[in-house]
């Protein structure tokens, strides 16, 4: 299978894996969130991700922005909490970026999850530091564009993705939160990983599964 594009087919595999992904870590999206926050992320994330993959299963979609657009709206309208707003409006400004395709290479798809990440910033006003979804995706990006700019596929931008947006993720530990629930903490915030920028790996990690498969 080619790794220079990402097919609409693959899109699909991507956001099925996402949902097994954060089904597989719920207990331990809860047990994160429940440190910081309502402890509902994993359960939210769930649902929005059954949600999303239910409804892409019953309207097939028949290019990249009308799908990533579909996969926003619900998960917007299924998921409580900041979650569903907030990666509701990275797949929908995921599908505004991606345009009617039926394939995007690296460069496109970075340049998608980029324009989510900005909506993201936007509907959330997250910074780097902030313990949020922020701090695995930024750098991640930043990974990508990177290896895209030496030549990499999808497969291998996403890998080195991955990376970073681990270790964005684990370097959210010490931090005090500044945005969201986890915010009212204040200093107590400190000392536990963000659910957030947690299942913001898993999204990735989910990328990398479905384009080295």
């Amino acid at each position: 299978m080619s790794t220079s594009t990402i097919s609409l087919d693959q899109l699909i595999a991507w956001l099925s894996r996402f949902r097994d992904l954060v089904t597989e870590k719920q207990s331990y999206l809860t047990e994160l969130d429940s440190a910081i926050g309502d402890a509902d992320h994993g359960a939210n994330m769930v649902r929005g991700m059954n949600a999303v993959v239910e409804k892409i299963g019953a309207e097939p979609a028949t290019a990249a922005d009308a799908l990533l657009k579909s996969v926003g709206m619900t998960l917007v309208t299924s998921v409580g909490g900041a979650s569903g707003p907030l990666y509701g409006t990275l797949f929908l400004r995921m599908g505004v970026n991606a345009g009617p395709v039926t394939e995007l290479d690296a460069a496109a798809l970075g340049a998608a999850l980029r324009a989510g990440l900005e909506g993201v910033v936007a509907r959330g006003k997250a910074e780097a530091g902030d313990k949020t979804m922020f701090d695995a995706i930024a750098p991640a990006l930043d990974a990508w564009d990177v290896a895209v700019a030496d030549g990499a596929d999808v497969a291998a931008a996403a890998s080195v993705a991955l990376t970073a947006a681990d270790k964005g993720r684990l370097a959210t530990e010490p931090l005090v939160a500044r945005k969201g629930r986890a915010s009212y903490l204040g200093e107590r915030s400190a000392g536990h990983i963000d659910p957030g920028a947690t299942s913001s790996t898993l999204l990735f990690q989910a990328l990398v599964d479905t384009v080295s498969s």
